[in-house]
């Protein structure tokens, strides 16, 4: 396959491409592809970038830059992810010569038990509120990053976040519109939030210095906690995760789900389930991650306990396909990589689960007996049935909840906006009101990690006030369905979007990338893959060329519906191509022209690191020298 840096040309050649909009779209880029020897950090953030290259200049490794990074996407962000979320990660340590994927995903409480929810007359899991919280995997995840990978004491890599959160960082215009779509039910439902994020009783404007006072008390707290322990500094991580896990944040946690009424989307008020013994219990855990070879590439993803796999799945598909040479906006490639996500994401919907639950039958839906058959449903007519495969002993029937129309409500009652339903897009899928968050950090040592941190968004659930963040709705991707993979049960993973990635090229680390957006997650990582691969695009061509998104499939989020046909393309696709979909059938809706995915991706050959980010939203960056 070609390798898009082996034939770049002088400088002077790949700065006239940048520039040829009018001439070749599809080399059209907004930024450099960054490039140097040191280190390189791309996230969601320009404010998280700065920080994480910040830890790197101090002499800490990309897993020391990771936890700081991480943390302040906290902070400035809180709309996309927060303390009470979860944060899988991909990484490849030096030392230890191998890819690791960190499980970062809360369980679910010991009192989450499918007869539970049934008794209080719910069919699906909220979207918001109590009943959807799993145990918050975040902060114990960044501490055995920071214990077992990195280099640095607490105290340094907090310290970002801690002085974000206590003196402010300007908000974001989708921070804004966030706040302003939740602001009623703040006002007369969760009055904690609105303390939080409606000081003066006004949603905060955009650009003003936004703080979080309560949340950098708590942070200050822990740090205190640990540096009692002494001067060792496993000692005071050790003491930090006691803080969390056993201490103070794990009571407050607790008294609030016991005492507090919360209104969630079901349109009634729910207490919680998460409990102090939940938390004590559970802890992140090291296991290695699935691969599929592509080409000289060997891509490496979560288990089947997220969506991941469904990456590997289009892989296994599209490598029966001619994909060299095509026209990367061009009619055959989109519908081909279409065509084999409606297939992988139908075999997410009736195999994945937690495999500590259930057999998922991953062997199978990787080998290439199974993808050659699969292949054969691939034609030139687009699809409107989900079609999961056939293996015998494994798999659910899939129900799917047809949206048959936009899901607003009637005169006098909340939006599904307004009860801040789902992933906090707060609308479509590719609307690019948000998403959640994500980061790819190299340092000159060739240490790698990739990570999708979300959940416990400002509108997922009421704040805890005395911690000054909300918990996290991961459990509304569970199903009350006895039998199903994805079924809910206590201790259980919930089946997350959440997909980091990361690949090796000739067995030698090469590249990290990922997006946030749920469904649309493992949509767009595969298509910047082969637009990089097959189109001999770089890092930064590959994100800024024109994306697209499928709904066929059921949404993971609340209501959990799906729209089969529909494909999504960003403003920019030609027309010929537009209108030959159609022809294809493919139930087209055009989006804005930059309103597709927050990729970003950093990768490293020999000496040179490389990263790029997403130009959409005017957010995402990313740094390196």
């Amino acid at each position: 396959m070609p390798d898009p840096h082996m034939s770049e040309g002088t400088m002077s050649e790949r700065n006239k491409r940048t520039f040829m909009t009018n001439i070749n779209p599809n080399t059209f880029t907004t930024r450099p592809e960054i490039e140097g020897t040191f280190g390189v950090v791309a996230s969601t953030h320009w404010i998280a970038t700065a920080v994480g290259m910040g830890i790197l200049e101090k002499g800490g490794n990309a897993f020391d830059a990771a936890v700081a990074t991480a943390f302040t996407l906290q902070v400035v962000e809180p709309h996309l992810n927060g303390p009470g979320g979860d944060a899988p990660v991909i990484l490849y340590d030096v030392r230890r010569g191998k890819p690791e994927v960190i499980c970062g995903q809360g369980v679910a409480p010991a009192r989450a038990t499918i007869a539970h929810y049934r008794s209080e007359g719910l069919d699906l899991v909220p979207g918001t509120g109590l009943l959807a919280a799993v145990v918050p995997g975040t902060f114990e995840t960044w501490m055995m990053l920071l214990r077992d990978y990195g280099t640095m004491r607490l105290a340094e890599v907090l310290a970002p976040a801690i002085g974000y959160a206590q003196h402010g960082h300007p908000l974001l215009e989708r921070a804004n519109a966030t706040i302003g779509t939740v602001a009623q039910l703040f006002r007369e439902h969760w009055p904690t939030s609105a303390a939080v994020y409606l000081p003066h009783n006004e949603v905060p404007a955009v650009g003003e210095l936004f703080t979080n006072t309560a949340l950098a008390a708590t942070y200050t707290r822990i740090i205190k906690e640990a540096e009692s322990a002494g001067g060792d500094r496993i000692a005071q991580i050790e003491r930090a995760r006691k803080a969390w896990s056993r201490g103070f944040v794990a009571e407050a946690i607790d008294r609030f789900c016991r005492t507090q009424e919360i209104m969630d989307t079901s349109g009634e008020r729910h207490r919680g389930v998460l409990t102090a013994d939940d938390m004590a219990r559970w802890t992140p855990h090291i296991e290695a991650p699935l691969t599929y070879d592509y080409g000289r590439c060997t891509v490496c993803k979560t288990g089947p306990w997220g969506q991941g796999p469904v990456t590997l799945q289009q892989l296994a598909l599209l490598k029966g396909f001619e994909l060299d040479g095509l026209d990367p906006t061009g009619p055959d490639f989109i519908h081909l990589i279409v065509e084999c996500s409606k297939l992988a994401y139908a075999d997410r919907e009736a195999f994945y689960g937690d495999p500590d639950f259930v057999k998922v039958p991953m062997a199978t839906l990787l080998s290439d007996a199974y993808n050659a058959a699969r292949r054969k449903l691939v034609t030139d007519k687009a699809s409107l049935d989900l079609r999961p495969g056939s293996i015998e002993g494994f798999g659910a029937i899939v129900k799917l909840r047809r949206e048959a129309a936009p899901l607003t409500a009637g005169a006098g009652e909340p939006t599904v906006g307004s009860l801040g339903a789902g992933e906090p897009t707060v609308g479509r899928m590719g609307s690019m009101r948000g998403d959640t968050v994500h980061f790819d950090i190299i340092d000159q040592a060739g240490n790698m990690i990739s990570s999708t941190p979300s959940g416990g968004w400002l509108h997922s659930s009421p704040v805890i006030p005395e911690l000054g963040f909300p918990l996290g709705t991961r459990a509304q991707m569970f199903w009350l369905e006895e039998g199903h993979p994805a079924a809910l049960a206590p201790g259980k993973r919930p089946r997350t979007t959440l997909s980091p990635t990361l690949a090796l090229r000739d067995g030698e680390p090469y590249l990290a990338w990922g997006s946030p957006g749920g469904d649309g997650q493992d949509q767009w990582i595969t298509q910047m893959f082969l637009r990089h691969v097959h189109c001999r695009m770089n890092l930064q061509e590959s994100i800024d060329a024109p994306a697209w998104h499928s709904e066929h499939f059921p949404s993971s989020f609340w209501p959990r519906t799906a729209r089969p046909g529909v494909l999504v393309l960003e403003g920019r696709v030609p027309q010929k191509t537009v209108d030959e979909l159609t022809r294809r059938g493919h139930i087209v809706e055009r989006g804005p022209d930059w309103s597709e995915a927050r990729l970003t991706a950093a990768s490293r050959q020999g000496r040179r690191r490389r990263a790029a980010a997403n130009p959409r939203g005017m957010q995402g960056y990313a740094a390196g020298r």
